[in-house]
């Protein structure tokens, strides 16, 4: 099966707090998910994460066959994001 995005055991610290913890998942390509949760989950987090805007603090992030630590302009060459607070 082709998987357009997948995350492994991702986990973003800030701290001592833990904003998303061990968190996977697999999208197939032209699946449609929705990502929900109460302010605060970690959704934005994750999300900057998938997006090679933050790095993660542990586990990987896969979009497009792209490694989103290591070639995070190849995955931002590649998608559409735009925050809920944007700014420049």
């Amino acid at each position: 099966m082709a998987v357009a995005v997948r995350a492994e055991g991702l986990t973003r610290r800030f701290g001592a707090f833990v904003a998303v913890d061990h968190v996977s998942f697999e999208i197939a390509p032209g699946e449609v998910w929705g990502f929900l949760g109460p302010n605060g989950a970690g959704k934005s987090t994750t999300i900057r994460m998938l997006c090679g805007v933050l790095a993660p603090s542990a586990g990987r992030a896969e979009v497009l066959g792209y490694d989103a630590r290591r070639h995070p302009e190849a995955v931002k060459a590649r998608i559409g994001y735009m925050s809920q607070r944007f700014a420049l």
